[in-house]
């Protein structure tokens, strides 16, 4: 019997439940749809790659950096003008997340920019700025490193910008609080402002400029020191009177290692320049190392200066009337994704497209011990995979894995080659497991807490935590790959699973906007490892989802979950949060669900002609609260994963029994009753 007609045969023996089947023919034509647009876009290379969509405040920084060096291209900065005007909010401010509220660092960095660019003071769009900039607290209420920018143009005091000391890259692991248990985006972006700091190479864009006027109580009457803790016996407090004795010791040069401490960091960034699109192939690092090397003294036309400006240029995208700028690349994370998508959408193993791009991913891959091994120093074969094309001293774990979640479903001409080359990245990120159970982003245990309240530690980023994510992820693929919960690794990461789900039922997500993501891949991880996903706590993560459902049958969640969890779950529907919902609910193998049935009915409706999906939302995340991305390819990719996720559990129920079965519910899922009796209770609770 066809698949259409165990459809019909089974709506008759319902009693007519017709309309909660989606369309099959619907269904059918969106997933083809899709897969032709993928397979279009792949590159001559064999990768995909979408263009990662940020704030205004990169295209701010390069204004400013490019009046700091002397050198202003002025049609390039009319252009830079012309994208930051088109990103201001009605009350004059700018935002870090689309649909958000104005945002301090961005406001002032953008009115900067404008500013420096001719732009008057008092041009409307700029005295709506400066209203929004001083009601956000003005000035002092920028994060650390905005106002380092801001001293290297002499717009703020270096004396009351936190010190960060070169030494620091002299402490070793002897030392409870060194250099390598910071972050890996971190240690890339402090290195070079470690070399800034000492220098302080201030250049006044010209003597009469000034942004004193975003003061809210006048730059020299306001106390701009970092306020304290109101305990006196406190980390922060600590730190701060260590602030203060870096400062004294700065101002008396008594620095007898200073010599040593600016040469090792020197050496750590040019070593690190080597196999990468420039430090660490993002923005900030890369911005940061090219003042660095400015303030060093290396000359304009030195092979590595040239080398960091070409990186910088590489990450813009110029047309006729504007600039912007991506953070970094992104072409193995999105390649493995649409490589996935592809494969579980229907794509053949042996299609030559797939084999162009499972090749690609395999050259891809990093034989290199990095800077990972200084947190995790075991005798592994070194692998990995990054995010960007070249960042070969920090591959990371998330990309690995979803790097081999692609590779076993692909072929290729070696599978030799293919086979050992997953075996190796396999091996690899299994020793990235945490004491706690759980897998970070880049490096294995690092969580130590005091880091956080240094002074300048004010960007949310000095740590890199386990996450829920991640560490479904990891089980995912384990569970793919043959492993259960008797194995001690799957076991500990159950544990770390269990204990970060929250009261209500989800999982916190740190790398995509935020509890519908975090919930889809845990839910996705638990199945695939084979738990009984009809366990209470597993329940209430359904429910959960099913609860936040829009009303045309999509999911949304913005940015401002990060900053208050009574949003979680609240937002316009977008294609790629839906379709994680989507994959998170069909964890459950019900393909009747209702609210699974509106969920991929809402995707084939707002699917556009050409294959694609439209979405103006942020939904990935850089740094909580701080710096947020939404992923262009996210809006194509998943959503056609979530349309086959959909189709592979509606086929395996309808041809169950030689396709007449009848319809009835999941075994995994509760009663409607019992669900009403979960919700009263949890808001009893």
């Amino acid at each position: 019997m066809s698949e259409s007609s165990a459809l019909e045969d089974t709506n008759k023996k319902s009693g007519g439940i017709k309309n909660r089947i989606p369309d099959r023919g619907a269904l059918e034509t969106a997933i083809h749809r899709s897969q032709e647009y993928l397979l279009h876009t792949q590159t001559e290379e064999g990768y995909w790659i979408g263009e990662l969509v940020v704030d205004v405040t990169l295209v701010a920084d390069m204004i400013a950096y490019h009046h700091w060096n002397g050198k202003v291209d002025q049609e390039w900065q009319r252009k830079a003008v012309n994208h930051i005007l088109s990103l201001q909010l009605p009350d004059g401010g700018w935002n870090i997340y689309y649909g958000g509220p104005s945002e301090v660092n961005a406001t002032i960095k953008a009115y900067l920019a404008l500013k420096l660019a001719g732009i008057p003071e008092t041009d409307s769009n700029m005295l709506k700025a400066r209203a929004t900039a001083l009601s956000l607290g003005g000035i002092p209420r920028m994060n650390t490193f905005s106002k380092l920018y801001l001293a290297l143009l002499g717009l703020y005091p270096w004396d009351y910008v936190p010190t960060i000391p070169c030494e620091i890259l002299l402490i070793g692991k002897w030392f409870h609080v060194n250099f390598n248990e910071m972050s890996n985006w971190s240690r890339a972006m402090l290195v070079p402002l470690a070399i800034i700091n000492h220098f302080k190479p201030t250049r006044k864009p010209n003597p009469g400029f000034s942004i004193d006027e975003l003061f809210p109580e006048g730059i020299h009457q306001r106390d701009l020191r970092l306020p304290s803790d109101p305990e006196l016996f406190t980390w922060r407090n600590f730190f701060l009177w260590l602030d203060k004795l870096h400062k004294f010791v700065e101002n008396y040069k008594l620095r007898p290692f200073r010599k040593l401490a600016l040469q090792k960091a020197e050496k750590w960034m040019l070593e690190r320049f080597e196999g990468s699109n420039g430090l660490a192939a993002i923005f900030p690092a890369m911005l940061n190392s090219l003042i660095a090397l400015k303030a060093l003294g290396y000359p304009d036309d030195h092979p590595q200066v040239l080398r960091a400006e070409k990186e910088l240029k590489n990450l813009e995208h110029e047309t006729e009337s504007s600039v912007r700028i991506e953070p970094c690349l992104s072409p193995v994370w999105d390649t493995a994704i649409v490589a996935i998508a592809l494969r579980e959408s229907g794509i053949p193993e042996d299609h030559p497209l797939i084999n162009k791009a499972t090749e690609w991913l395999i050259q891809k891959e990093i034989r290199f011990r990095g800077d990972w091994y200084y947190k995790n120093p075991v005798d592994v074969e070194p692998s990995g995979w990054v995010f960007e094309f070249e960042n070969k001293w920090n591959p990371d774990i998330d990309d690995t894995a979803m790097v081999l979640l692609a590779l076993r479903l692909v072929k290729t001409g070696n599978p030799r080659n293919r086979d050992e080359c997953f075996a190796r990245g396999l091996n690899w990120m299994l020793t990235f497991q945490c004491k706690d159970g759980g897998w970070a982003a880049f490096d294995k245990d690092c969580t130590k807490n005091v880091l956080e309240k240094v002074p300048f530690a004010d960007h949310n980023a000095m740590l890199d935590p386990e996450c829920a994510d991640i560490t479904a992820r990891i089980l995912e693929l384990l569970g793919y790959e043959g492993f259960d919960k008797s194995n001690p690794q799957v076991r500990k990461a159950l544990e770390f699973i269990r204990q970060e789900q929250e009261s209500d039922g989800s999982w916190y997500g740190r790398w995509g906007v935020n509890y519908i993501y975090g919930t889809w891949q845990v839910l996705r991880g638990l199945r695939a490892i084979g738990i009984d996903m009809s366990q209470d706590w597993i329940q209430k993560a359904e429910t959960w989802l099913e609860s936040v459902q829009n009303d045309d049958g999509g999911w949304g969640e913005r940015c401002d979950t990060y900053d208050d969890p009574v949003f979680k779950g609240k937002g316009p529907s977008t294609p790629s949060q839906t379709a994680w919902a989507v994959m998170g609910l069909c964890a459950f193998d019900d393909p009747f669900n209702p609210a699974l049935i509106k969920g991929v009915e809402h995707l084939v409706r707002t699917q556009n002609d050409d294959g694609t999906w439209t979405e103006y939302e942020t939904t990935g995340t850089g740094f909580p609260k701080v710096f947020y991305l939404k992923y262009d390819m996210y809006r194509n990719s998943w959503p056609l994963l979530a349309l086959a996720t959909y189709r592979r559990i509606l086929n395996q129920r309808l041809t169950k029994g030689n396709g007449h079965m009848k319809l009835k519910k999941s075994p995994s899922r509760k009663t409607d009753s019992t669900r009403i009796a979960q919700r009263k209770n949890a808001s009893k609770r």
